[in-house]
Parts: structure tokens; C-alpha cells; sequence
């Protein structure tokens, strides 16, 4: 199947939709709150909910991954389900997966969040560049054949992040900045910007250099975690149109009424309208 690359989708999604990213986190807790149990159909029950009120009214939406694996083979099977539905009503999916590995395993794994063949596969996936960015290579590359994009882990809101992340490579920068120059790297002459994004923290008081990005930037924490369209503003400066404000919480607390839950996000996308002005 051939379909546009993915930064061109999700800039065209972003320009109608508003610039969020809407998270799908069953947490226990969650499931709690929304009465249901926390056994496979309420799995299936929250899922459904979620994707009949993102599909239409979220740019892009993010499963996280792991805890659908906490079920088991049914669990893979709810999220097949989720991904299938919310790209039928027309919403991008990001698989929240932080994949990362070499070589033939690398190569699986990309096969099976963006090869056309799987049935998880997802528009974009979360991938973990620790094991040194050209390890990426293999989901880069069919990533690129496939018209889909990848966001690669740079700068971390959590603090055990920040010795690895801060580090300084032998040039002299940090090691998160060498991943958004990696990343940047694949966007050149992309337009209107390029598919390998990168995954920055939206509670950071400073963040790597943008300015050869060229990709999006996802942006976890906005919300309950206290990242605001105003620190969004001035972490991204002139750079808010590759902003990708991921709020989940915040929207999930509206449930378990869909139509509560569509509300929110339409109301989350619009504080964040000003971003692609910028």
C-alpha cells in the first residue's frame, strides 16, 4: 500500500484536528474510577470507549502498550482491536511501545508495529535509541518504506533519566541532543516536516536544540503530571508547530461517558490551537 509519509499525515491531522496527542493508559485505577473491573472485558469496555471518542476527534492517539501485554495474548488482542478502530475513524496511532533493541530482533520488532503485514501495526512507534541511535536502523528503514514514522526517546522527564541523558558525548554534546541531531538528520528537505520525531518530556525546564529537528515532537506530561499550554509554549519556543502535546490523564478522567470524553478532547486540542502559529 502506498500512503504519504507519515510527518505530511500528521501535520495535515494536526492542522484539523488540533496539535494533542490523546492517551489511551488503562491503569487499574482508571478502569476503577469508570466502574469497570480490571479483568479482559473491562480491558475491552475501556478500549472501546476510548477509541469510539478519539477516532474522530484526536490528531493522533497513544495506546500504551504495556498494559495491554499485562494480559496476556488477549490483552494484544483488545489493542489490535483499538488500533484497527481509531485508524478507521480516521485518528493516527502511535504505539507507546519504547522498543529498542539490535540487529534481527530490531528488525522484528519493526515488523511488527509497521510492517502492513502485522496486525499491530500503527502509524508511528515509541522506540528506545540507548542502544545507540544506528540500532534504530532496521525500524527506520521500514518505517520509511511503509509511510510511517517513529518517535526515539531524547529527554526524559524522569530523573534517572537525567545521568544518562545529560551526559556528554566526545563532541561535546549531550547525549539527548545527539539523538535530536540523529533524528533531524532523516528529516532534511522533508516537507512539510519530516517522520522521525523525538519524545521530550513536557515538564523539562530546558530541552535540546530544535533547530535541525525538522520532526515532531511528542510531548508526555501535559496535564495531571503539570506540563500547561503555557510551559508548552515557552519549552518549544519558536518551535511550536512540531509540538505534540501528549495528554492523557487529564482526558481519561472525563469518562467512562464517550461523549464527556470527546468534549475534553476537543477542549484539550483548542488550548493548544495557538501551537501551530507558531
Amino acid at each position: 500500500m502506498v500512503r504519504a509519509p507519515f510527518g505530511a499525515r500528521l501535520r495535515v491531522a494536526m492542522d484539523q484536528r488540533g496539535p494533542i496527542c490523546a492517551g489511551i493508559d488503562p491503569h487499574p485505577q482508571l478502569m476503577h474510577a469508570w466502574g469497570l473491573s480490571t479483568d479482559i472485558a473491562g480491558l475491552t469496555e475501556f478500549s472501546r470507549r476510548c477509541a469510539d471518542a478519539f477516532a474522530e476527534t484526536a490528531a493522533i492517539v497513544k495506546p500504551q502498550v504495556a498494559f495491554f501485554e499485562a494480559y496476556g495474548s488477549p490483552g494484544l488482542a483488545v489493542l489490535e482491536e483499538t488500533i484497527a478502530a481509531l485508524r478507521s475513524g480516521g485518528a493516527l496511532v502511535l504505539a507507546d511501545a519504547k522498543r529498542g533493541d539490535i540487529g534481527s530482533t530490531m528488525s522484528a520488532y519493526a515488523r511488527a508495529w509497521l510492517d502492513d503485514a502485522s496486525p499491530l501495526a500503527s502509524d508511528a512507534v515509541t522506540l528506545s535509541p540507548y542502544l545507540g541511535f544506528g540500532s534504530l536502523q532496521p525500524a527506520l528503514e521500514l518505517a520509511q518504506q511503509t509511510g510511517r514514522g517513529v518517535f526515539a526517546l531524547a529527554a526524559t522527564s524522569n530523573p534517572e533519566g537525567r545521568t544518562v541523558q545529560r551526559a556528554r558525548c566526545s563532541g561535546g554534546t549531550t547525549v539527548a541532543q545527539m539523538i535530536v541531531d540523529e533524528a533531524g538528520s532523516r528529516n532534511r528537505e522533508a516537507e512539510p516536516m519530516g517522520s522521525v520525531g523525538v519524545v521530550i518530556g513536557a515538564t523539562l525546564s530546558e530541552i535540546p536544540d530544535l533547530k535541525d529537528l525538522n520532526g515532531p515532537v511528542l510531548l508526555p506530561g501535559v496535564g495531571a503530571q503539570g506540563g500547561t499550554p503555557g510551559s508548552v509554549a515557552k519549552l518549544m519556543g519558536e518551535y511550536g508547530h512540531l509540538a505534540v502535546p501528549a495528554v492523557s490523564r487529564d482526558i481519561l478522567r472525563s469518562g467512562p461517558d464517550v461523549a464527556r470524553l470527546r468534549t475534553a478532547t476537543t477542549q484539550a486540542a483548542e488550548s493548544f490551537a495557538f501551537l501551530k502559529q507558531s
